[in-house]
């Protein structure tokens, strides 16, 4: 298993609010009002949950789906990608693989997990609340970019 994007020192630690999570996804989706609109979004879960719910909302869209992969099989170790549960086939077959379909993640690191989801709908706009330098590229629209040797803590992960 590769080891994940994780840093050398304790400065390079970026922990994140719930406050700080919440008003980055909403100028998320303030940013994609003028990439849209969008029929669907695609979820990536589950770090993608709570940015897709707070854009879905922001942006009015009601049709919402979710693609399931792991990753991450221990917290901080990035293994194979596994696709759990694909995408229905009413997303995928929407005006052309994807077209007029916004896929909403946590975050963009090494691009692995963003490839995969790319090939199942290439024609979608693909954004992300966070993205690093290797990741970037493959995203649309993003908030905030870090360092790839900058460790996310997000709510979620923190006690």
């Amino acid at each position: 298993m590769a080891k994940a994007t994780e840093p050398p020192h304790p400065e390079k630690i970026f922990p994140v609010s719930w406050d700080q999570f919440h008003r980055d996804s909403r100028a998320l989706a303030w940013r994609l009002h003028a990439a849209g609109p969008f029929d669907a979004l695609v979820c990536i879960t589950r770090g993608g949950l709570v940015p897709a719910a707070i854009v879905a909302r922001e942006l009015n869209v009601r049709m919402i789906e979710t693609v399931c992969i792991a990753s991450y099989h221990d917290y901080k170790n990035q293994g194979d990608i596994k696709v759990i549960k694909g995408v229905a086939a009413e997303i995928t077959s929407m005006r052309g693989e994807g077209k007029g379909v916004l896929i909403v993640d946590d975050l963009v690191d090494t691009g692995k997990t963003a490839k995969v989801v790319r090939e199942l709908l290439p024609a979608a706009h693909f954004a992300t609340v966070y993205a690093k330098p290797m990741g970037r590229p493959l995203v649309d629209t993003f908030v905030t970019e870090v360092s790839q040797d900058t460790w996310i803590y997000f709510p979620w992960d923190t006690r």
